[in-house]
């Protein structure tokens, strides 16, 4: 029987959580007590759902009762009762035998001391005292003496009157030797049999309890456990949602800086071009106005030979209307913008339904309550066929459609090929097809994204960083609860390990990072010999491709004296200095770069790395020069 145990909860009901009682089978292939089944369908009317899968039933199923799973509950339940686990040292009370202190017989003789027996043939109690005549003459050897009893008046039948010697246990009820007449289709049996029986029973049936209540408690214990994980899970579900809709929102964030910015880029041409025409008329209507005022002095000349001189000069200049060039914003370009604004905001409606339609389906089969289509295992919102043109047309993403390409690109300077091309698209067809971005173009935006935060948004993916004990370096000693590392003035005497750094004086992040974004800070006491970065944990940890940023597997900013260099693959990008003593890095292993930031009054960009990362990432130090100190900054 023992090997049922493990299905004792597929034997229990899903309604009332107990073992199946008369159990019955739905046309879904559920299993349910009967009388729970019946209960729920007539409290819910219909339609009818199945409580465990909600398929809906129009019409009542006629059910039948599963016999098969009706035997093997019952072999489930003479396992549990015969497996019933006790506490220890535990065994069942034995009844009692005298009467308490508290319920204390008097002789019915002297009506003064305290009754040691009863004497069911004379129906008193008598004390040690009165009860010799019992013992020493022969007239009452044959009377029945028992401990005392309280009420003698209960023990005889208030029918005949006669001693109630008898139990009968069809009717339950204790009968005298008169009674055995009527009930003579029963099988009454003597007092002290049926108290044995009674007794026995009650003591199993106490064990039962004892073994039940014990289960009962380990059930709580079990429903309280699998509530705290259940928690757990839904908080670590919310963090990463929350994670999530943080990227999505610096996404939308980034594709809307960069279509306003396209918008004031137009602007801004079509203003300087206003600006140059402006300053073109001021100068021509300048000209203008002098050459009527010397027009003017002209005819007030009083002398015939100045007037001909002036006049024969003045006429030879010639002048012409004012005329404006026709200057105006690329409609088409910003209707273009705009349009993509549109389509980005269409696409994240149609996701956010589908999301939601999504949603509307239990997660879990057995929850009440939730609302299912008829057909459970398809989507409930409605499936239309596309097209093999269309799919090939659709566009790739959904923060991909809001970045077109800049207008120099698109109208002003596109070829007479891609213009005819933008003519013959039909107005209200989609005009974004020739500005799709590819999986680099979204990359880059997340990572302009992220090179416009600031360093207080910067902390929101902070991640507590400790070094390794087990990579350092002999050279290298770790203190503050591994969260510094410095040059050692004598070697360290760590045990050997093949993950330790042999040929220079590095050490190791603990935890590694393989997706998400993560963000922390390093202060650098001395920065004259030091390095901060990443790299993979295949790098090799001796000889000279074993340092940070001369290999493949390791991304960093170094400081050698003076000089501030980013390496990577042994390859040297010299950086302009500063003074900053705070180094903060960026790495987004989802959309494949790291960036460092210089951590001062405001935050500034010293590199940033971008890779499509392989493997996953630890962060990396490298210190040197004696004094050279590196202290993990807290995340708080």
């Amino acid at each position: 029987m023992a090997e049922l145990f493990p299905l004792a909860e597929e034997l229990s009901c899903s309604i009332c959580l107990e073992s199946f009682k008369e159990p019955v089978t739905t046309p879904c292939g559920h299993n349910f007590c009967g009388a729970c089944l019946d209960e729920t369908w007539t409290c819910s009317g219909s339609p009818y759902r199945c409580p465990q899968c909600r398929a809906v039933y129009h019409v009542r199923p006629q059910l039948h009762k599963n016999t098969v799973l009706c035997a093997v509950v019952e072999q489930l339940l003479q396992a549990e009762l015969a497996q019933e686990a006790l506490p220890d040292g535990w065994t069942p009370p034995a009844r009692a035998q005298t009467p308490s202190a508290a319920h204390q017989v008097a002789c019915d003789h002297c009506l003064k001391a305290t009754a040691v027996k009863t004497c069911l043939v004379c129906m008193a109690s008598f004390c040690q005292e009165h009860l010799k005549p019992h013992f020493d003459s022969p007239a009452f050897r044959d009377h029945q003496l028992q401990p005392p009893v309280c009420d003698l008046m209960r023990r005889k039948c208030p029918q005949h009157n006669r001693l109630r010697e008898f139990f009968c246990s069809e009717h339950r009820e204790c009968i005298c030797h008169v009674c055995l007449v009527d009930h003579k289709t029963c099988s009454p049996v003597p007092l002290s049999q049926a108290t044995a029986d009674l007794e026995t029973k009650m003591k199993h049936k106490l064990t039962v309890l004892y073994g039940q209540i014990n289960g009962a408690s380990k059930a709580l214990e079990d429903v309280r456990a699998k509530q705290q994980a259940v928690r757990e899970t839904a908080q670590k579900k919310v963090e990463q949602i929350s994670q999530e809709f943080l990227e999505m929102k610096a996404l939308i964030d980034a594709s809307e800086a960069s279509l306003t910015r396209k918008i004031k880029e137009e602007e801004k041409r079509v203003t300087v071009k206003f600006d140059s025409i402006y300053q073109i008329l001021l100068k021509k209507k300048s000209e203008i106005q002098n050459l009527k005022e010397e027009t003017e002095l002209a005819l007030a000349k009083g002398d015939e030979f100045e007037f001909l001189e002036k006049a024969a000069k003045l006429q030879g200049v010639t002048t012409k209307p004012v005329y404006i060039p026709k200057v105006e914003m690329n409609h088409e370009w910003i209707k273009v913008i705009y349009q993509s604004a549109l389509d980005l905001k269409k696409e994240m409606k149609q996701y956010v339904k589908q999301c939601q339609d999504k949603a509307k389906e239990p997660t879990c089969p057995g929850d009440p309550g939730e609302q299912q289509p008829t057909t459970p295992h398809k989507p409930s919102y409605p499936m239309k066929k596309v097209p093999k043109e269309e799919k090939k047309a659709k566009k790739p993403s959904i923060a991909a459609a809001a970045a077109p390409t800049s207008p120099s690109k698109v109208l002003p300077s596109t070829s007479s090929e891609q213009s005819a091309n933008l003519k013959q698209v039909p107005e209200g067809a989609t005009k974004m097809t020739p500005l799709q971005p590819n999986a680099m173009f979204l990359k880059a935006k997340v990572l302009e994204a992220f090179l416009a935060k600031s360093r207080a948004e910067l902390l929101e993916y902070s991640t507590k960083v400790i070094l390794d004990y087990n990579t350092s370096h002999n050279k290298v000693a770790l203190s503050g609860n591994y969260t510094e590392a410095s040059v050692a003035d004598t070697p360290q005497n760590y045990r050997p390990h093949p993950q330790r750094f042999v040929s220079c004086s590095q050490v190791m992040g603990l935890h590694c990072y393989k997706k998400g974004i993560h963000y922390w800070e390093v202060e650098m006491q001395k920065n004259s010999f030091c390095g901060v970065g990443i790299c993979y944990g295949s790098m090799d940890r001796q000889g000279p491709e074993s340092r940070l940023g001369r290999n493949s597997a390791s991304w960093c900013v170094e400081w050698f004296n003076n000089k501030i260099s980013a390496w990577h693959n042994n390859v040297e990008k010299t950086l302009p200095s500063t003074k900053t003593t705070r180094v903060g890095v960026l790495l987004n292993c989802d959309h494949g770069f790291v960036i460092f930031f210089g951590v001062a009054d405001k935050l500034h960009v010293m590199y940033k790395f971008k890779a499509d990362f392989t493997e996953a990432l630890y962060p990396a130090f490298w210190v040197f020069s004696a004094g050279t100190m590196l202290s993990i900054c807290s995340s708080k």
